[in-house]
Order: C-alpha cells, then sequence, then structure tokens
C-alpha cells in the first residue's frame, strides 16, 4: 500500500482538496459549480464532506473545471489519472518528445539552411496545422527536423539573420504545444511556452514576444496558474506594440486584449471580462471585417467566436448559446479552429442541459477536424458521460461518436 503523501498540512478529504484546489485558482463556487452543471451549493457540499466523491465523468469534468491533471489531487488514489480517462496520447509523441530534450551539438561549419527556407518551411508548417485532414499526424512528421534546423541555424547565424531565425523558432515552439496540447504531458507543454518565450526575448521581437504571451497564457490558465500574472504577462506584452502604427501589431494587441478577457472570465470577472473582450472587438474591427491573421487567426470571427468560451466560463448558459446562434464558423480558414468553436457551442448548449444540440455539434466538429475533436477533454467527457447516463434520443449519435474518438466502452 503506498504511503500517504499528505501532511499535516495537506488537506486529507476529497472536500478539502477541491476547496484547496478551487481558492488557489481564483473562482467561485458558482463559477466552478455552473461550469460542470451543477449547483454552488452542490460544490459547498463537496468541500464540506455533505457529498462524497462523485461518480467518475463528474469526477472528471470537475477535475477539469480544476484544472487538475491528476486525480490523486483531489482523491489521495495515486492509481487514478485524469489522462487515463480523458487525455489521448497521438502516436508521434514520443518522437516529438523525444525531438524537444535532445540537444543537438552540430558543428558551426555545417552549413544551416538559408533563412528564408526556414521560414518558408515554418509557414507550410502552419499550413498544415490549420489545414483538413489529421493536422497532428502531419505536423508530427515535420517538426522535429524542423526544430533541429532552427536550432542549429540560431546557433550558427548573427545579427539580424539570427534575430529572423530566432522569430521562427519561437513560431515552431508554439506549433509544438499546439500538438501537445490536451496530451498528458503538462510539462513539456510548459516546457515548449518558455522556450518559446526566450527565442522570442532573445530575437528582441515585440511581435514575437506578444505571440508568446498569448500561447503562455494558455499555459497557465490550463494549469490553473494565478490569474493576476497571466493578465499582467499580456498587458506587458501588448505594452511593447505599436497598435496605431503597424496593423501586425495591432492584430497582436488584440489578441492580448483576448487573453485578458477570457482570464477574467475563468474566475467569474463578467465587468472585466467584457471590458477586454470589447477592446479586442474594437482591434478586430479596425483590421476590417474579413481580416484574419495567417497563423494566428486573429480577426473578428475569432473573437465573436471567444465570446461562447466567455460566456460559457462565466456560466451564463443562456448568454453562450445565444454568442453561438450568432457565429458563423464556416469562413475562418482555419479546420482546427472551426472544430475547436464548434466544440465550445457544444460546451455552451451542455450548460442549458440540451443534450441533442450537443451531439450534434460535436459531431460537426468532428466532421471539420476529427483529431482536434478527439484530443478534447470537453468532447471526450461529454461523450463518456452521455454514452452512460444521457437520453435515449441520442445513444445511437453517441455510441457512433464514441468509436470514432476511439473511447474505451465503460465497464
Amino acid at each position: 500500500m503506498p504511503e500517504s503523501t499528505d501532511t499535516p498540512h495537506t488537506p486529507c478529504t476529497f472536500g478539502q482538496r477541491v476547496k484547496k484546489r478551487r481558492e488557489r485558482n481564483g473562482q467561485t463556487r458558482p463559477v466552478v459549480g455552473g461550469l460542470i452543471g451543477r449547483s454552488a451549493e452542490w460544490v459547498k457540499a463537496i468541500e464540506n464532506g455533505r457529498l462524497g466523491v462523485p461518480r467518475l465523468p463528474l469526477l472528471l469534468r470537475l477535475a477539469d473545471v480544476l484544472g487538475v491533471e491528476d486525480l490523486a489531487e483531489l482523491t489521495g488514489d495515486e492509481r487514478l489519472a485524469v489522462s487515463s480517462y480523458t487525455k489521448a496520447a497521438h502516436n508521434a509523441l514520443p518522437a516529438v518528445r523525444t525531438a524537444l530534450t535532445n540537444y543537438h551539438f552540430t558543428d558551426h561549419d555545417e552549413e544551416p539552411e538559408a533563412v528564408d527556407v526556414l521560414l518558408s518551411s515554418v509557414r507550410q508548417a502552419w499550413q498544415l496545422w490549420h489545414g483538413i485532414g489529421e493536422h497532428r499526424t502531419r505536423i508530427a512528421v515535420v517538426l522535429p527536423d524542423l526544430l533541429a534546423d532552427l536550432q542549429h541555424a540560431a546557433r550558427v547565424y548573427e545579427g539580424v539573420d539570427r534575430r529572423r531565425v530566432l522569430v521562427a523558432l519561437a513560431e515552431t515552439y508554439h506549433l509544438v504545444q499546439l500538438y501537445l496540447s490536451f496530451q498528458p504531458v503538462p510539462e513539456l507543454v510548459m516546457l515548449t511556452g518558455d522556450r518559446a518565450m526566450s527565442a522570442a526575448q532573445d530575437a528582441d521581437s515585440p511581435k514575437a514576444i506578444a505571440c508568446a504571451a498569448w500561447y503562455m497564457n494558455h499555459v497557465f490558465r490550463d494549469a490553473g496558474e494565478r490569474h493576476d500574472a497571466r493578465v499582467d504577462l499580456a498587458m506587458k506584452a501588448s505594452d511593447l506594440l505599436r497598435p496605431n502604427d503597424d496593423r501586425e501589431d495591432l492584430a497582436r494587441w488584440g489578441l492580448l486584449q483576448l487573453a485578458a478577457a477570457l482570464s477574467f472570465a475563468k474566475v467569474g470577472r463578467r465587468g472585466d471580462a467584457e471590458r477586454f473582450w470589447d477592446r479586442a472587438n474594437g482591434a478586430a474591427k479596425n483590421l476590417g471585417k474579413t481580416y484574419a491573421h495567417p497563423y494566428l487567426i486573429f480577426g473578428q470571427g475569432m473573437v465573436d467566436a471567444y465570446a461562447i468560451t466567455m460566456e460559457a466560463d462565466l456560466v451564463s448558459g443562456h448568454g453562450a448559446v445565444e454568442a453561438a446562434k450568432r457565429v458563423d464558423v464556416s469562413p475562418m480558414e482555419s479546420a482546427t479552429r472551426r472544430s475547436f468553436h464548434l466544440i465550445e457551442s457544444a460546451r455552451a448548449y451542455s450548460l442549458q442541459r440540451e443534450p441533442v444540440a450537443v451531439v450534434h455539434l460535436l459531431g460537426k466538429a468532428y466532421e471539420e477536424s476529427a483529431e482536434t475533436a478527439r484530443f478534447n477533454i470537453f468532447t471526450r467527457a461529454a461523450v463518456t458521460d452521455l454514452a452512460e447516463s444521457g437520453p435515449t434520443a441520442v445513444r445511437r449519435e453517441v455510441e457512433r461518436l464514441r468509436r470514432d474518438l476511439r473511447l474505451p466502452v465503460a465497464a
């Protein structure tokens, strides 16, 4: 029997662990309850010990909302891990992990690829990520060599060429982070975010730093890191930009306002969330209705779609559904984005307890980008839950989705 890791200073009941994690995240009981379809009183009953550990599907949703990777953090049972149930590992993960943790000490006399060739390779990699098809599988093929080539070039080139390579290296780390997302390797996600920021700072590029801040915000938010630190990072990075003089800077500035809005929504601060969303919306309007950044995809469509996420995180099921009704994701030039925002629309309808709409939207998300749906935590948890206890009207479609998502059959 494993020795207990609890100490006199560590909460030792399930409810106390839930409370500690919720308070660390800066989340209120209504926010946590709403995000998993329960009341604030339900959360209070869990924390006070009046209710015990919930059934697995609900426990998984609670862990997801609290940003918990290992269920042992809540249950004290080291044999349970969230990744075992809600996160899938891509079959190329070992190769990408090796590429990240291998260090290449190549001879400086070895000629690196030309800078323009390297930059073109990075652009093509982003096209693979946003394109139709198995985007994780395709990007995993090119990432190891691309990382090695860029790292070598960054050591050999000097001056302006080195800075250009470092910006491209930061972008490639963003791609690696996206590939790793929703897989059971949080330490690698944090590593890639940090390396991207380091490369951007070494390049002395405000634009690259802004992008790195956007992606680090995702890392911190998913890990439940301090809300104030996330907003501070976004605002410090946005202060480096010149949004009034440069359209590229305006897009990145708007993206960072969106990051702040999502962070405020995550902790239930509606007024601040709406204020920063309005800033992002203003930037998108100034860029023009048809504008979308080539790989960040920032533009009016993305801002409108993130209103669904913001309302859902604020536990406003009605507001989230209304936002979803206003959004048409079809013009977005990214299959992964279209799929993600359809999944967020499904999350909105789940707050309203409309399982037919949830299943329909998850099916559409799968059609847009199978791997986006397959690796999404909400999708996996919702399908598992509906397969176990959903209404008869959706059982056939849920079972098809369960097979498509390659989810295990409950014992």
